[in-house]
């Protein structure tokens, strides 16, 4: 196994939520991951605001999945 050294500033370890300096590579990646995935909500919930999305109910919301999911089985 080899070990590989990262730098990385005071404000993004704990922007991370990073509480050991040593991670094994999966660990590495699922941070990366979640902060990745955290990063496109804001991204999607702000694009939804934007274009009035946000002010869909439950209902509509599972209406428009479902007709879209109805599309791509019809295709």
């Amino acid at each position: 196994m080899r070990t590989l050294t990262i730098s990385i500033s005071e404000f993004d370890f704990k922007e991370l939520g990073l509480k050991t300096e040593n991670l094994s590579f999966d660990e590495l990646l699922e941070i990366i991951n979640r902060e990745i995935q955290r990063s496109n909500l804001r991204k999607s919930i702000e694009l939804a605001e934007k274009y009035g999305l946000s002010e869909l109910s439950d209902d509509e919301i599972t209406q428009e999945v479902k007709a879209v999911r109805d599309a791509k089985n019809h295709y």
